[in-house]
This record gives structure tokens, sequence and C-alpha cells, in this order.
């Protein structure tokens, strides 16, 4: 066995047993307390005690053992992520092992320091609940609130950003569940958490563990699947969407850079040209060249007239003067 899955199985193992060790003895303590003190309790106010008891326990571990091991710390959390194919069989058996382990380590803990093996938090139904339903009541409710449960980790832990968040989401889910379940069957959702509890107390508790271990079983495989085929393909379909907007993003970004960029350049051409001063502008050369007596014909090609030609004309003409004269 390689450290890294020891380490693992060991933070299961410890996870379960906390769990139980205080998710069930804060129920047992509660009941105790208000019995010795003779207070007639609302059965709504200890069913809030005990389920933000079991909240804030998965909250605590989620944070502490989480990055090891997940926190699964209940089967029917782990055969979903395995249906999901999110884990190993290898790694299911040694959870199972651990987590079943830890249920049982934590109940025998609790027994000793209250000193008894009557009261342990065991579920039931019958004369154990509080509402007195039947085994297939008792069923269907721990299939329905092992459904939510599992269902809400599954989707929680299925992205990387929600990861900062999914211990208190999980841990006040499971406080929620406690709220329906408890008046019914005492809220398992977890075999583990039944499992320890019902072997210690026997009797009816024992009779009664396989409805317990078998409807988390079923709610926790209903779950899985549900996210598999129903909710996981619409996620994955909206992650190209926002790649396709990330990437739009980094384009506008882009072209944004490239035109401040142009932009920048422009003005850095302005400036070089208005520093130097030989490189004078239309209206500057204009100035000059008329102010130099500038003869615009000088700029026409023109050839010159040849210097024979010129003293020819200049004969004729003096000889036209001439004759002028001698009239």
């Amino acid at each position: 066995m390689k450290m890294n899955d020891f380490r693992k199985y060991i933070a299961e193992f410890t996870g379960t047993l906390v769990l139980v060790l205080f998710g069930c003895g804060s129920a047992v303590a509660a009941n105790a307390l208000y019995t010795i003190q003779g207070l007639s309790v609302p059965l709504a106010f200890t069913t809030l005690t005990i389920a933000v008891s079991f909240g804030l326990v998965i909250v605590a571990m989620a944070y502490s053992i989480g990055n090891v091991s997940g926190c699964h710390i209940n089967p029917a959390v782990s055969v979903a992520m395995f249906i999901a194919k999110r884990m190993n069989a290898k790694d299911l058996a040694g959870y199972l092992v651990a987590q079943f382990a830890g249920g049982f380590t934590g109940a025998l803990l609790l027994s000793a320091i209250i000193n008894t093996r009557v009261s342990l938090g065991q579920n039931g139904y019958g004369n154990s609940s509080a509402l007195g339903i039947n085994a297939a009541t008792a069923l269907a409710v721990e299939i329905i609130l092992t459904f939510v449960f599992v269902l809400v980790i599954m989707c929680v832990t299925s992205k990387e950003e929600y990861s900062s968040v999914a211990g208190l989401v999980i841990g006040l889910t499971l406080t929620l569940v406690h709220i329906l379940g408890i008046p019914f069957t005492g809220t398992s959702v977890n075999p583990a958490r039944s499992f320890g509890p019902a072997l210690l107390a026997g009797g009816d508790a024992l009779k009664q563990l396989p409805v317990f271990i078998i409807a988390p079983l079923i709610g926790g495989t209903l779950a899985s699947l549900f996210f598999t085929f129903v909710l996981a393909p619409g996620m994955t379909q909206a992650e190209p969407e926002e790649e396709l907007t990330a990437e739009n993003e980094e384009a506008e970004e882009d072209t944004a850079e490239a035109e401040e960029a142009d932009q920048a350049e422009d003005a850095e051409e302005a400036s070089d040209e208005a520093e130097d001063p030989d490189d004078e502008g239309p209206e500057e050369k204009a100035e000059e060249k008329q102010t130099s007596g500038y003869d615009p014909i000088e700029d026409m090609l023109i050839e010159p007239v040849p210097e024979s030609v010129a003293e020819a004309e200049a004969a004729i003409i003096e000889e036209a003067d001439a004759d002028a004269t001698v009239e």
C-alpha cells in the first residue's frame, strides 16, 4: 500500500470517527441534559440543536481532511463517486473499510464516555421514531434525504472554483436534511454513522440497521446517476461558451492594444517633425521663396538661345537702324 493511499484511509477513518463521536454525542448529551433537569423542551428545539451539530462536524472535517481524502466519511458518498468514475475500485474498498471502522470506533468512544450502550444516537423507526413511522416510510425518507445530500456533494465538488465554499455548502445541506429527518428516523443518510451505534446498542437498533444501510446506498446511487446523465452534460456544454467568451475578450484586448500602439507611433512621428527645424512645411517653403525674389519662370524647362542666333538678330537690327538713318 502506498503511503498516500494510507493517508487517505486514515483521514476517512478519523473523519467518520469524529462525525459519530460529536454528532451522535451531541444528540445524546442534549437529550440527557434536558431529561436530568426535568425540562420539557419541544422536539423542534432539540432537532435544531442536533442538526446544527452534525452540520458543523462536516464543515470542520471538510476543511481539515478534505485536501487529503476528499472528506467522504460516508459510504453513500464514496459509492456515488465510484459510479461517477471519480474514484477507482481500490480506493472505494479502502474508503468503505475505513469509514465503517471509524464509525464503530466513534460509537465505542462515545459509549465509554457516557458509560452506557443504551442510547448512542442510533437510528430507528416504529417505537424508535418520534413520529412512529413504519419501515417502508423510513426507507423512503432515507432515500430522499440521501439523494438530496449526495446530489449537492456531487455538484459542489464538480468544479475547482467551488472548492473554497464546498465544505460550508455540504455542512449546511447536512443540517437541512437533519432538520427534516430527525423526527422520522433520527436521520442517517450515512451507513457508517448508523453502523457503530446500532452494533453496540443491539436490540431493535441492530434489527433495523439494514434499512439505514440500504436506503442511503440507494439514495447515493440515484444521486450519482442523476448527476452523471442529467446535470453533468449541461455543465459540459456550458464550458465551450465560456471559453469562446474568453477568446473574444482576448481578441478585443489585442485589437485595443494594437490601436493604442498605432496612435502612440503617430504621435511620436508628429512630435519628431515638430522638433526637426530642417524639415520645413509647405507654407514655410512658399514664404521663403517670396522673400528671396524667387522667379517662377526660372523653374520652367526652357532651352537657352544660342549666341550665334543672338548675334545675327543684333546685326539685322543695326542694319535696319542704319537704313533708317540714311533715309
